[in-house]
């Protein structure tokens, strides 16, 4: 349960953004709360090795990663909660947050910095080897996977994206798609099918992905739906790129968003459509999705909150 009832700052969500918010609001004396929310440490912490976090020349653990950033957090004076938000009031100042623990909370300004989650097909094999071969993220995962085959499983622009970029480490991209023609635009499909690297698979279904945790993705069991035969591929990595869906339902009706869900920032500031409000990270961010991206994301939200309540007397 949280310590207090009134907080200056709330900050809803306990990835990269959420925790390098609470590290500046808290060097600057604004004493926050952090609510962790469903997946502590966000999406990092379904993730082997990081590499591409400045910082670390040998690479971290993701989850080594979001702990030692809780720490610098709390040793700042950061309260953080494990618990989750059940609902937000967002039409009048202080803000009101209820937790699932049962606890009512007011806070003056509001960081929201909830994420966004993969969308996977729902075999349980992709959560089993999720950060052992199974990813959602090309850009985050592709080097590992240098002179290996690997799945793209999706059929729209992102998917193209995503098997384009494996290119540049993969030997081999097979781009799996349940239809007969790809829903990615005519440029983005034609682009990626004279790629020699890339073998469309299409009319076909991913049944299931094989492999442990100890070993690694060994291959992929794809079905045909026309012919219902199955085969094999030989691949070493499963990327999903079907998607993500960021995590705004609480703020639906409340705060301005995309169609797809993506909150909608003032830009060059993180300001929401509602004062006092600010977003950072992946609930705001369809193009980069990146840890270091989302951190820096939080750092602006910390200072345009600072600097909002500061205008309002607040300090």
């Amino acid at each position: 349960m949280p310590n207090k009832t009134h907080y200056r700052i709330v900050i809803l969500g306990s990835g990269p953004a959420g925790l390098t918010a609470a590290i500046y609001a808290s060097r600057a004396n604004l004493e926050p709360l952090v609510v962790e929310g469903i997946q502590p440490g966000g999406q990092l912490t379904t993730t082997t090795e990081v590499e591409n976090f400045p910082g670390f020349e040998h690479g971290i653990q993701g989850p080594e990663l979001m702990s030692v950033t809780r720490a610098q957090a709390t040793r700042f004076g950061t309260e953080i909660v494990s618990d989750t938000v059940t609902k937000v009031e967002l039409g009048a100042r202080p803000f009101r947050v209820s937790l699932e623990s049962g606890a009512a909370l007011t806070a003056d300004a509001v960081i929201v910095a909830t994420g966004a989650t993969a969308k996977y097909l729902g075999l349980p094999s992709e959560q089993t080897l999720l950060g052992h071969g199974v990813s959602a993220c090309a850009t985050c995962d592709g080097f590992f996977f240098r002179g290996k085959e690997v799945v793209v499983v999706g059929g729209g622009d992102t998917a193209m994206e995503e098997a384009n970029f494996l290119t540049k480490f993969a030997s081999r991209v097979y781009l799996v798609h349940r239809r007969s023609e790809f829903r990615a635009s005519k440029i983005m499909a034609q682009r990626t099918l004279a790629n020699p690297k890339i073998e469309a698979v299409l009319d076909a279904v991913v049944e299931e992905i094989l492999g442990t945790p100890e070993t690694g993705v060994s291959g992929v069991r794809v079905r045909n739906v026309k012919s219902g035969e199955s085969r094999t591929l030989p691949v070493r990595g499963y990327f999903s790129a079907i998607g993500h869906q960021p995590n705004t339902a609480l703020f639906k009706g409340q705060l301005a968003m995309n169609e797809v869900g993506y909150l909608t920032v003032t830009n060059p500031s993180t300001r929401t459509s509602v004062e006092g409000v600010f977003a950072a990270g992946d609930v705001a961010d369809p193009t980069y999705r990146q840890a270091i991206s989302a951190a820096g994301e939080g750092c602006k939200a910390a200072i345009d909150a600072e600097r909002w309540l500061a205008e309002q007397g607040i300090h």
